[in-house]
């Protein structure tokens, strides 16, 4: 956990799909940020002493029956809060003012126009461009009200309170598509929160290493290693807290990257001096998956039998009480519902489940409050190798969701050969750290082809590359149609049984990165 005295600012989730922009733009700005529950009471934020609150947008409308609500009370505090979308409606109501379904939707970027000076909009512009998402807006206020800013179809785009703390804005200041979104943020925090900005990696680092200590004592730790960012940085931290009290088992269950066993074997071997245990299990895994396709059931599968084998090697390490986990804050967001309501599991994660329950152990996780980015930091001030720190992310369960369909031994090798070919060649064009993730997927489909002067019907290669900090939201990554062009053809031409090769140009939302 963070430590009492560090600024915090709790963001209330209403079920917006940019809570987690609101929480990375907050950290950006120095401030820890941290998303929970709309049901929260105002006694439970009293206790954790934030400086500010924000609450955040949401689908539903603040007058439909069961609509999420959150405890007036929470208004009364002697806190700054800004309401974002659903909640300036939500707090515009709650102090009085009226909030009705609009006649002309906002979707899409518009101009907001500053016609009040405030703390809020200090050294912006007075025409701002500005991304908005909304059916309802508040179309009355009472005279406790100010007006901050306005859109040709929004009367009041931003307001204040002019007795509470009290700030709305109509549009979303957390996407990119506001240009000037992050300093209004930083406004809310600086001028009108008092934050002076304590939230840094170095300062994390200590206060993990503490608590990892403090909750370890004298006890051995096990720690499970993919071989990917997330699970060193893991080890590298936890090392560092406790030394030879930590043992790590890495499982190769056959679903890796072309000589990725090897390289997580040399690196953990090279840079600590750790007990680590290496388990050859490809014909275990490749065996419970035979004849599956679904992909949630894949998951399931390589996790549950990830979990027996796990169970089996640390019951020889003596001593183990503790679990350590490279659980990241969007894993537990995707995996549970911060704001508590009935949204859909997208995919179930890999960190995320029975694991600690099965073996009895108490779960350490120093990561699990943190985003992406912000784990590469802390692996670079760990002095770990930039070539780990800067791998692209790999799913759990491996290449088993990047084949579409049924994983055989045939399929990987396919499926590796062309991977190591995308990788070799992002590498070469000097664009790798310029994207967030890059892979090769096989699909399930075959098409006519012709090699030499026959028929071919064979398998389809598809590349997707993206570009997000978050990855939360991305978009697709523009590979110079030249590099493309170098990775069909050495794709086609040295991969048995591809003779076809496609790139995936979709955004998420509405596609996942991963395609399973």
């Amino acid at each position: 956990m963070i430590e009492e005295n560090n600024e915090k600012v709790l963001i209330l989730d209403f079920g917006s799909q940019y809570a987690q922009l609101i929480a990375r733009r907050v950290r950006e700005n120095n401030v820890f940020s941290e998303i929970v529950s709309h049901k929260i009471t105002a006694e439970q934020i009293q206790k954790t002493n934030p400086k500010g609150i924000v609450l955040s947008g949401g689908p539903a409308s603040v007058y439909v029956k069961n609509a999420p609500w959150c405890d007036e009370e929470i208004i009364k505090l002697r806190i700054p809060i800004l309401g974002i979308c659903y909640g300036m409606q939500l707090g515009c109501q709650m102090l009085g003012a009226a909030v009705k379904p609009t006649s002309t939707r906002e979707y899409g970027r518009t101009v907001c126009t500053v016609n009040n000076e405030s703390k809020l909009f200090k050294s912006l512009a007075r025409d701002l461009a500005v991304w908005m998402s909304h059916g309802d807006q508040v179309v009355e206020l009472p005279t406790e009200f100010e007006s901050l800013a306005f859109t040709r179809n929004c009367p009041y785009a931003a307001v204040k309170h002019k007795k509470k703390a009290f700030y709305g804005v109509q549009f979303h200041p957390e996407v990119t598509h506001t240009p000037q979104g992050g300093q209004i943020i930083r406004n809310f925090l600086y001028e009108i929160c008092g934050c002076k900005g304590d939230w840094k990696m170095h300062s994390y680092i200590e206060k993990s290493l503490g608590d990892i200590r403090k909750q370890v004592g004298d006890g051995r730790v096990v720690c499970g290693l993919s071989g990917g960012v997330d699970s060193a940085v893991a080890t590298a931290l936890i090392h560092k807290a406790i030394g030879n009290h930590l043992s790590c088992i890495f499982i190769d269950n056959g679903l890796l990257r072309n000589y990725e066993a090897e390289e997580v074997i040399k690196t953990f071997k090279d840079n600590f001096t750790i007990d680590l245990h290496v388990i050859n299990a490809q014909n275990r895994f490749l065996d419970k998956l035979k004849g599956m396709t679904d992909p949630e059931r894949k998951r399931k599968v390589i996790g549950h039998e990830f979990i027996e084998i796990f169970k089996e090697e640390a019951k020889k390490i003596s001593g183990a009480r503790f679990l350590a986990q490279g659980t990241l804050y969007p894993d537990v967001i995707e995996s549970i519902p911060a704001h508590g309501g009935p949204t859909v599991t997208i995919k179930s994660h890999h960190n995320v489940g029975g694991l600690p329950a099965e073996l009895g152990f108490e779960l350490v996780e120093p990561l699990r409050f943190l985003f992406k980015d912000e784990v590469r930091k802390i692996g670079e001030e760990l002095g770990l190798p930039e070539e780990l720190v800067w791998r692209h992310p790999f799913p759990g369960p491996g290449l088993a969701i990047r084949i579409i369909g049924e994983v055989t031994t045939q399929r990987l090798e396919i499926l590796r050969n062309a991977d190591k070919i995308v990788i070799e060649e992002i590498r070469k064009a000097g664009i790798y750290r310029s994207i967030a993730q890059c892979f090769a997927v096989l699909l399930p489909l075959s098409t006519v082809g012709v090699m030499g002067d026959e028929r071919s019907y064979e398998n389809i290669i598809a590349i997707r590359a993206v570009e997000t900090t978050d990855f939360m939201t991305a978009d697709w990554y523009r590979i110079p149609h030249d590099v493309l062009g170098i990775i069909s053809n050495r794709i086609i031409n040295e991969v048995k049984g591809v003779n076809r090769v496609v790139y995936d140009i979709s955004t998420k939302p509405p596609s996942t990165i991963e395609w399973e």
